[in-house]
């Protein structure tokens, strides 16, 4: 009965009765999670909804899933969050074979279980993996760092951090943070994502508009003018501190001013940590475009190329071109075979694979600007833009026509 219970809580991926999984008896949840006749998703959703009240005498049978590298690295991770107070686990946790798990989720999972069980020789692999990219790690890192920053105090897991590493410098700003210290001396870090971290952290913009006066470098009185901009949105502000310090930018050989505020206004406030702060800076300052209607571009794009004689097809989005995702273009199929050409919505820019010679005088006789292999090839650099699983710099050809899955 209970079993059928549970499957009527939870039946099926994304269908889960929460509240009454977790009103549901213990013992029979922490069977079900330890079953792997279940589905992996509902054994999860079974392990979450014991937190707190897991019953003794089923502890080590769940251990044990947690332990078997065969089984869903889902569930294990479910159930080592709930586990990660039983120090019986810590020398498994600690055990040179967890680095050679490659489980999905794993690493991480193990690493904030360490720091959960106040194991303070976690501390520098904790400190990476909340500096990395991705969300999920980083939270674990970060929740380990905190667990241990309870049970030992802040200063005893700094002893542990080598200050050379940025990642050990970004968790001792979070730490001294959290402490109630003042972090703004870190916006003149050589590590740009360290400052950007910084930068996060500050909340006052009076002791801000203080430090610009006496900041040490140019990038540290950027990243207190983009923290300030941050905390009061006031542009006229913002664009006055800008220009008394000169309205510095990256320079980029080669990237005239159409294609770089295309670019700055796409790309430059949500450009990834380790970018130079003057693209966001920049960008913040940056007039608005003037009003362009992106469907009269493509109406305008059809008829140029209808004019010439390339019969194109009806427009569709990138993503829908791809059968997935979003991005930066539309595509107009032409010809009888399988030709595009793409239309940026960032601009007047258009290319295509083959650089058609009778697209690109259809087009160019329509006003569209044509991206060329040389102009294309332009690396914008200092600007880093995810791109499948990458956060480097993207020449222009990717950031004018991007697309991500």
């Amino acid at each position: 009965m209970a079993a059928k219970t549970i499957k009527k809580l939870s039946p099926e991926p994304g269908r889960t009765d929460t509240a009454g999984l977790r009103a549901f008896d213990a013992d029979a949840l922490a069977r079900c999670a330890a079953d792997a006749a279940q589905p992996w998703w509902r054994r999860r959703a079974c392990a979450e909804a014991l937190a707190g009240r897991v019953p003794e005498r089923r502890v080590a049978r769940l251990i044990a899933c947690v332990q078997d590298t065969g089984d869903v690295s889902e569930v294990r991770i479910a159930l080592l969050g709930l586990l990660a107070d039983r120090p019986e686990l810590l020398p498994w946790l600690r055990h040179d074979d967890r680095q050679r798990d490659g489980a999905y989720g794993m690493a991480g999972a193990v690493l904030g279980a360490r720091g959960a069980l106040g194991d303070l020789t976690a501390a520098g692999a904790l400190a990476t993996l909340a500096f990395g990219p991705w969300r999920r790690e980083r939270e674990a890192g970060e929740a380990g760092l905190d667990a241990l920053a309870a049970r030992h105090g802040f200063q005893a897991v700094l002893a542990e951090l080598d200050g050379a590493r940025p990642e050990d410098r970004s968790t001792g700003i979070r730490l001294r943070h959290h402490a109630g210290e003042d972090v703004t001396d870190a916006l003149a870090d050589p590590d740009r994502a360290v400052a950007y971290r910084a930068q996060e952290f500050l909340t006052d913009p009076e002791r801000l508009r203080g430090y610009l006066a006496g900041a040490p470098t140019e990038e540290a009185r950027l990243w207190a003018v983009y923290a300030l901009h941050r905390l009061t949105d006031d542009t006229a502000e913002t664009r006055r501190l800008y220009g008394e310090l000169g309205r510095p930018r990256v320079e980029v050989a080669g990237l005239d001013e159409e294609l770089r505020a295309a670019i700055v206004r796409e790309y430059g406030q949500w450009a990834e940590e380790r970018s130079d702060p003057r693209w966001r800076i920049e960008a913040v300052c940056a007039q608005p475009p003037a009003a362009s209607d992106p469907a009269e571009r493509l109406r305008r794009a059809m008829a140029a190329l209808t004019a010439a004689g390339l019969a194109p097809r009806p427009p569709v989005s990138c993503g829908e071109d791809n059968r997935q995702g979003d991005g930066t273009y539309d595509v107009i199929g032409y010809g009888p075979g399988d030709s595009k050409v793409f239309i940026s919505t960032l601009g007047r820019f258009a290319t295509d694979d083959d650089d058609d010679p009778d697209v690109r005088r259809a087009l160019e006789s329509a006003d569209f600007r044509w991206i060329d292999q040389a102009v294309g090839s332009l690396q914008v650099t200092d600007l880093g833009v995810y791109y499948f699983g990458s956060r480097d710099p993207l020449n222009v050809l990717t950031l004018l026509f991007y697309w991500q899955d």
